[in-house]
């Protein structure tokens, strides 16, 4: 099928077989493993060859968004195929565990592999990969020097000038859950407030759009995940998008909101014991720096060392769980709402 590395609607997925052409292939008969994936990206299929040219398990991948894959296994229920279920997102892996959507299962390489902080303390979901929450600002705008953190985003100053993603991405519902963490309701409420009083231009449907944005002088300062602007400055998405992410300021609060891609056990996996080993491939040193290193992710331990990521310098993580991010993902939803985040 075509079009295999696009988020795809909630009406369709898109499925395709990896491992049937290599030596170390198992038979149809053999040991399979079915991943439900809402990382859509092509280069993801490289890592999942690997796997199985190191094991002979057969790597069957259905890609959606992680939206639909959520309600197509709801709908699918105790008929469902998958094994493996990927989502990128605290708010998304969360929401599928407290579903009932994912199992609990213990692994000594998994726990060995994923720190505390990246995995659910019943074992039911680990974090593959990380993604930093940073803010881009033009320097001919905005007065960089004065822009630190988050925080920073509700003063005066920066009236008019600020750009957001719309309420609807889970990016800055775990964003603002972070901020709760942090800082409790009544500051974060506060905060909110401010900073949305100083957002003039329409919300954004995406990162690369406020990158955009900023780039051309449109806004002063945005929120953005880290890589959407490596992509960019790689010239994934052309000479033009390069020239503009060239001209934007990226700045990394420290400490740093994380958030993580991660996978779990599917509730009604048939093929466990090779969705585990799956699992456990993909959470290693070697299988989570496969997964970042082409996104411009972080691996689970250390740095994409990428020249452009190179830029952005070194990043120290906050404290906040990704549970904790989940936890309090209904209750940021709320105070979005409530401030007038549209």
């Amino acid at each position: 099928m075509k079009n295999l590395g696009r988020i795809i609607s909630s009406l369709a997925t898109s499925s395709i077989i990896l491992g049937t052409s290599l030596s170390l292939q198992a038979s149809a008969s053999d040991r399979e493993v079915r991943v439900y994936s809402g990382r859509h990206y092509n280069t993801d299929k490289q890592v999942f060859k690997k796997f199985a040219k190191e094991t002979g398990i057969r790597v069957r991948l259905i890609e959606a968004t992680g939206i639909s894959l959520i309600e197509r296994l709801k709908r699918e229920g105790k008929n469902s195929k998958a094994d493996v279920i990927l989502l990128v997102d605290a708010a998304r892996i969360s929401n599928a565990a407290n579903n009932g959507l994912l199992q609990s299962f213990r692994s000594e390489k998994l726990n060995a592999s994923v720190p505390s902080k990246y995995k659910d303390e019943k074992g039911r979901w680990f974090a593959l990969t990380r993604r930093v929450r940073v803010m881009v600002a033009n320097p001919k705008k905005v007065d960089i020097s004065k822009i630190t953190t988050f925080s920073d985003l509700a003063d005066p100053s920066l009236k008019g000038l600020v750009c957001l993603r719309k309420r609807n991405s889970p990016y800055n519902q775990s964003l603002v859950a972070n901020q709760l963490v942090l800082r409790g309701e009544k500051e974060t409420k506060t905060w909110l407030k401010k900073m949305l009083s100083n957002v003039s231009q329409p919300y954004f449907p995406g990162d690369i759009g406020i990158t955009r944005a900023v780039a051309q002088g449109k806004c002063g300062v945005g929120v953005v995940n880290h890589y959407y602007v490596a992509r960019m400055l790689a010239g994934v998405n052309g000479t033009k998008d390069k020239n503009l992410a060239q001209k934007v300021k990226v700045i990394t609060p420290n400490p740093a909101h994380v958030n993580v891609s991660a996978g779990g056990l599917a509730k009604f996996a048939t093929n466990k014991s090779e969705a585990i080993e799956l699992l456990e491939f993909l959470a290693s040193p070697k299988g989570s720096i496969g997964l970042a290193g082409p996104t411009y992710e972080h691996p689970l331990v250390g740095f994409n060392n990428s020249n452009e990521l190179k830029g952005f310098g070194v990043f120290t993580p906050d404290n906040v769980s990704i549970s904790q991010l989940g936890k309090y993902n209904s209750k940021a939803i709320k105070m979005m709402t409530k401030a007038g985040w549209e």
